[in-house]
């Protein structure tokens, strides 16, 4: 075993004197083979010369890279990238990536990046294009096309779209942020999250009520078309389960100085937090009107789907459009009614 070891690296260091010697006028094209830096086709020399294919078993080191590189851990690229880097953990690259980088945890990259794809995430110090990671993409400047993540996006001005699991957070959006909870900006016209903080949007604090008596107070936050809501409220029919939850998205058409349309998807439940379920889909459109630039007053019809095994959940709506019990204990039920409200601007 240990001779074959020796055999081994014998012919690594054998193969780059003889590759370097071939190669000593044309460095701006090389080829480098290895094992780690220095050990490799390019010797000491590798992390100043320009490669249009690398390989290296753990660790390439290099100065630019015009085509395909690839290693078991990590590659390092001083300067710009042309093509494709392939690494089993990550990619360094610290100037320009005109190109795609795969890796295992992690991308680093200086600016102009076409694509990059990371198990955890993808940073940048300038602009970026397509970035697709795990958990995080974090680009100090601009990202055009699509910033997905896992659980976060961080990046300046946005063309294109921003969807995470989590959380996306930018300056200036043209397009569409998508976020399993919060979308944060300086301006962006389609947020589609619960919760939106968007500088230039609007923030509004609502009291409704429907034909059931469930009465909510709900924040609605979002851009000038989308927004998302969130609340919590009181039953005033029910005895036991009388605490009510809220969640979903909004948007407005039909804008003009006193009058709008808001049309809203939300999910919301009738709990006491000990057994039984009440859960409730509805559709619903707001004709509204501007009191004042603070105060909205809004009422309209809705399109409702419950599912509740409860008696209170039951006996709450008095007629369908169609009932139907799936296990002789769930009824599940459609019907028509209507929601009213007053909303305060912020």
């Amino acid at each position: 075993m240990e001779k074959l070891r020796y055999l081994v690296l014998g012919l690594i260091i054998l193969l780059g004197n003889t590759l370097n010697s071939f190669s000593q006028n044309h460095r701006k094209t090389s080829v480098n083979i290895g094992l780690v830096y220095p050990v490799s086709t390019n010797g000491r020399h590798a992390a100043l010369d320009t490669n249009v294919f690398s390989c290296n078993a753990l660790v390439g080191v290099s100065a630019t890279e015009k085509g395909l590189s690839f290693a078991g851990i990590s590659n390092i690229i001083h300067k710009n990238t042309y093509g494709v880097q392939l690494a089993g953990f990550s990619n360094h690259i610290g100037g320009k990536a005109k190109g795609t980088q795969f890796a295992g945890f992690i991308n680093t990259y200086g600016d102009d990046s076409r694509s990059a794809l990371a198990g955890f995430s993808n940073i940048s110090k300038g602009n970026s294009g397509i970035q697709l990671a795990g958990f995080l993409n974090w680009t100090a400047r601009n990202v055009s096309a699509v910033q997905a993540a896992g659980f976060l996006n961080k990046a300046a001005d946005v063309k294109g779209a921003q969807i995470s699991g989590f959380i996306n957070i930018a300056k200036k959006v043209k397009g569409v942020q998508l976020a399993g909870f919060i979308n944060v900006a300086d301006s962006s016209d389609y947020p589609i999250g619960i919760i939106n903080i968007v500088k230039d949007g609007e923030k509004s604090v609502a009291f409704t009520t429907d034909q059931n008596l469930t009465t909510m107070a709900t924040f609605r936050s979002g851009g000038r078309v989308l927004y998302g809501i969130i609340g919590a409220g009181y039953n005033f029919k029910n005895k036991d389960a009388i605490y009510a939850l809220e969640a979903g998205f909004g948007a407005n058409f039909f804008q003009s100085q006193h009058f709008r349309l808001h049309t809203e998807l939300t999910a919301s439940s009738l709990q006491n937090f000990k057994k039984g379920n009440y859960f409730k889909s509805t559709m619903q459109l707001f004709p509204a009107w501007r009191i004042s630039n603070h105060l909205e007053i809004f009422a309209g019809p809705s399109f409702n789907l419950i599912s509740t095994n409860t008696t209170e959940g039951k006996a709450l709506q008095k007629h369908y459009l169609h009932a139907w019990d799936s296990d002789n204990s769930t009824l599940h039920g459609m019907f028509f009614g209507y929601t009213g409200g007053l909303a305060v601007n912020f």
